[in-house]
C-alpha cells in the first residue's frame, strides 16, 4: 500500500491521478488547483445537506450510505485503480483526511493526502484556477461495505472507561477542557477520553511530522495499549481522520472512528467531564 501522503513537489509524477479538493465549495469555486474537482463535507462526504438531517442523530457529519459514496466515487471517475490526492488549506484536517479515509474504508489502496495541502502546492509552483473540470465519470465504485472499523456512541461510553482500550479526543485542549465550544451547543468532553489534539500531528511548517515522530507520540500515548484498541473522534468525525491518517504513517494503523464525535455526544444528554482529564 503506498504511503498515505504526497509532497507537491512529486505530484507530476502520477499519470492519470484524480485530483480532490476537500474545501468547503464555497472556497473551492474562488480558486483550486488546476483539474481538481470538489469534495465538499457537507454535500459529498456526509449526509448533512440532506433533508430531515439532526446532528443529534449521528452528528454535524454522519458517513452518507455506502451507495452514495460508491456513485460519488463514480461521478468524480474513481475506480478501484485510479490514483487519487486530496488537499484542504488547512494541513489535511478540513477535510482531505476524512476523504482519505473514506477511500480507504471501501478498500481504495491507492489514495493519498498532499502534505502541507494548497499553501504548499502554490508555493511549489502548482497554479490556481477558477476553471471547472469535468470528470471522466464511470460506474459505481465496487465495495461491498464499509470495511474500516467505527465504533458507535453506546460503545464509546463503554470503552473510555475500560482500561485495555483508549478513546482519544483530537480538538484543541481548550474545546476538550470546556473552555471553549465554537460549534457545538455544550462544551466538555468525553468522561475518561484522553486528549491530544491533531495539530500536534504537524511540525511548524505545516506538514506532518515524521513516521518516527509520529511513532514515538502515539506510543506514549497508547502507553502499551494496541492501536486497534484506540477510538478517535473530534468535534464532528472530520479531523479525527486527521490522527487517523498520523496513526498510518507512523505505521499504527487500526483505530476505530467515532463518527458521531463529540457533536452527537454533547446532544444525547450523557455525561460530560469538564477540565483536564
Amino acid at each position: 500500500m503506498p504511503s498515505p501522503l504526497i509532497a507537491p513537489e512529486d505530484l507530476h509524477a502520477l499519470e492519470g491521478a484524480v485530483l480532490l479538493d476537500a474545501r468547503p465549495f464555497a472556497a473551492f469555486a474562488t480558486g483550486h488547483l488546476r483539474g481538481a474537482l470538489n469534495a465538499d463535507a457537507d454535500r459529498q462526504l456526509s449526509r448533512a445537506s440532506q433533508e430531515g438531517f439532526d446532528p443529534a442523530v449521528g452528528g454535524r457529519h454522519p458517513l452518507p450510505s455506502l451507495l452514495q459514496w460508491r456513485t460519488t466515487l463514480g461521478l468524480w471517475g474513481i475506480g478501484p485503480a485510479t490514483p487519487v490526492v486530496v488537499y484542504d488549506e488547512q494541513s489535511g484536517a478540513n477535510a482531505a483526511a476524512r476523504v482519505w479515509w473514506m477511500l480507504r474504508a471501501v478498500g481504495h489502496a491507492d489514495a493519498r493526502v498532499l502534505d502541507g495541502g494548497l499553501p504548499a502546492a502554490l508555493a511549489a509552483g502548482w497554479e490556481s484556477t477558477a476553471e471547472r473540470a469535468e470528470p471522466k465519470a464511470c460506474g459505481h465504485y465496487p465495495a461491498p461495505a464499509w470495511l474500516l472499523p467505527t465504533a458507535d456512541m453506546e460503545v464509546v461510553e463503554q470503552l473510555a472507561q475500560h482500561g485495555a482500550w483508549r478513546v482519544l479526543d483530537v480538538r484543541s485542549q481548550e474545546r476538550y477542557e470546556g473552555r471553549s465550544e465554537p460549534f457545538d451547543p455544550t462544551p466538555g468532553h468525553i468522561p475518561g477520553a484522553l486528549n491530544l489534539p491533531y495539530a500536534d500531528n504537524l511540525d511548524a511548517g505545516g506538514r506532518f511530522k515524521s513516521a518516527p515522530e509520529l511513532q514515538t507520540l502515539y506510543l506514549q500515548l497508547l502507553d502499551g495499549v494496541k492501536p486497534d484498541h484506540l477510538v478517535v473522534h473530534c468535534g464532528s468525525g472530520i479531523t479525527a481522520c486527521h490522527t487517523l491518517l498520523a496513526l498510518e504513517v507512523a505505521g499504527l494503523g487500526g483505530a476505530a472512528l467515532y463518527v458521531g464525535s463529540w457533536s452527537q455526544w454533547c446532544r444525547s444528554g450523557k455525561p460530560i467531564a469538564l477540565g483536564e482529564a
